[in-house]
């Protein structure tokens, strides 16, 4: 990787590639990027050996995210057996409680990395997101299940905090263009890695040792990236220095959080207590309540909001569409695979982990391909065959016999569904990032990890709402994984609509512009 230094001719063509930029947003009926402050905003330069170790420390972030996620998930029964149940819809608590956070609090912490410095939140994102992950591992001396949940929420709100501020920092480290790509598509690829990795040493842990050390060593790691991205990271060159509490939307804020939490609460109680339960359906329409007056203030009355008005164009609007869907299907596959892998199958956790271990594979060639597709294919072809990937792997494991060979179809599957992850969120976070000044880009990185680990909550809700009511109180395991997965194949074939509306859109823009390109006059 080559330093981002640039000559005087290089800062040419970056300004002509940006002019370039400003003008197709201009003819899509988008914002310009051409703002008072993206004018004042200087280009870092970096050493090789800095960008490097700068590309690291931030893609941690993804990688050590949905770490935790797997933290959870592949010795979750034997978590589960140190606090005394075994409980599928408490059982999946335990990741649907990180998952809410990370997808509730991504939101303002984007906002206040804008504000405060994208540098400043990430140390803090990393300490804090430490902190808990050491209490997470001390809670199993409290035998209750219930404060290991608060600890799982509490630590899901540290990679909250580091995604949006460590793509702002990329997004405005790096001008559009190939490179920008490539680092955003790297920073995509840590997520299937991430998770495979702390999948084999959380099994190791849990087999040979005690599970908590997989959360102390998680713990003692973060802390580690705090103190390396003092130096690392560069100082953010223009701050907020003049701001109010109006800037902070704390109106937006409140709300808005609230509304997540109470909606995806009572949407994930339902499956553990039952929808007949008094205070499941009650949150769940207070939930809707609140989050109605959100989109009211943000649209309405707040001046300065959490969600700019400029993000909602109608491409964009599709983009986050295929990311939820998508993503709501990987968080119901990556749950299910490990049960029927582990319960089903009657694998060990370190067998179930080593058989997730081509995901890293495949994610690392999907990456580089991802990369190179970018810049020459449309996000609306790239978001297809991302919804087809995902389609394809969730499928492959719904109707698996439970006696078939791991290499007939199981061994596919999380290779063909590392393609999904690693094309439609680099391309989402570049459509999102291109629509948005760069004095915004901790707003456009944080709205998009929003949908992806709220998406992932929510979608684990959907489907135990399907396996309870299938499995009949445990007659029937295997079918009970096959209705939630089943689930996650609908949400994929919703998802594949909307890309192909996305991708018809595209080429009709397309379309439009060359022919009023063509009826120019003086065109050479």
């Amino acid at each position: 990787m080559a330093s981002t230094s640039l000559q005087s001719s290089g800062s040419t063509v970056e300004a002509d590639k940006e002019s370039q930029n400003c003008a197709l947003s201009e003819d899509k009926g988008m914002p310009t990027q051409n703002t008072e402050l993206d004018a004042i905003l200087p280009t870092v330069s970096l050493s090789l050996p800095r960008e490097i170790s700068l590309v690291i420390v931030i893609c941690s972030a993804q990688f050590l995210a949905l770490a935790g996620l797997a933290q959870s998930i592949a010795p979750l029964h034997v978590i589960g057996q140190s606090f005394g149940t075994s409980d599928a819809g408490e059982l999946s608590w335990f990741p649907a409680a990180y998952s809410l956070t990370v997808g509730c609090f991504i939101l303002p912490a984007g906002r206040w990395g804008d504000i405060f410095g994208h540098k400043r939140l990430l140390i803090i994102g990393y300490a804090w997101f430490g902190l808990w992950s050491l209490v997470a591992g001390f809670s199993v001396w409290s035998r209750s299940q219930i404060f290991f949940d608060i600890c799982r929420a509490l630590q899901g709100i540290g990679p909250a905090i580091l995604l949006p501020n460590g793509i702002a920092i990329l997004a405005r480290t790096y001008p559009p263009g190939p490179r920008k790509e490539m680092v955003l598509s790297l920073f995509g690829a840590a997520a299937p890695t991430g998770f495979v990795m702390s999948g084999v040493f959380s099994g190791i842990f849990a087999e040979f040792a005690w599970w908590p050390w997989s959360y102390w060593v998680h713990g003692i790691t973060l802390f580690v990236l705090a103190v390396l991205s003092i130096s690392v990271v560069p100082v953010d060159e223009l701050l907020t220095t003049k701001w109010s509490i109006a800037d902070l939307d704390l109106a937006g804020t409140v709300v808005g959080i609230s509304g997540l939490v109470l909606f995806n609460f009572a949407w994930n109680e339902g499956p553990v207590n039952g929808w007949q339960v008094a205070y499941v359906p009650v949150l769940l329409v207070v939930g809707i309540i609140l989050l109605s007056v959100f989109v009211y203030l943000e649209f309405k009355l707040v001046k300065n909001p959490l969600l700019p008005l400029s993000a909602f164009m109608l491409d964009t609007s599709l983009v986050f569409g295929c990311i939820s869907t998508g993503w709501a299907s990987f968080g119901i596959w990556v749950f299910y695979f490990w049960q029927f892998l582990e319960v089903v199958r009657g694998d060990s956790i370190l067998q179930a982990a080593a058989e997730m271990c081509p995901a890293a594979i495949s994610g690392a060639i999907a990456v580089v391909v991802t990369g190179l597709l970018i810049s020459r294919m449309s996000s609306g072809s790239i978001m297809t065959i991302a919804m087809v990937a995902f389609c394809v792997g969730i499928t492959l494991v719904a109707t698996n016999p439970a006696d078939r060979t791991y290499w007939a179809q199981l061994f596919l599957s999380p290779i063909i569904t590392s393609w999904g992850m690693d094309m439609s969120f680099p391309a989402g976070v570049i459509v999102l990032s291109n629509h948005m000044p760069r004095h915004q880009q901790g707003i456009a990185a944080s709205m998009v990890n929003t949908v992806v680990n709220y998406s992932i909550s929510i979608g684990i809700g959907m489907a135990g709402t399907a396996e309870r009511y299938v499995k009949q109180d445990g007659a029937d395991i295997l079918g009970g994984y096959r209705a939630a997965l089943y689930v996650g194949i609908g949400l994929d074939v919703l998802g594949f609509c909307l890309a192909l509306c996305l991708m018809f859109l595209q080429s009709r823009v397309k379309k439009a512009r060359s022919t009023a390109t063509a009826k120019e006059p003086g065109q050479v």
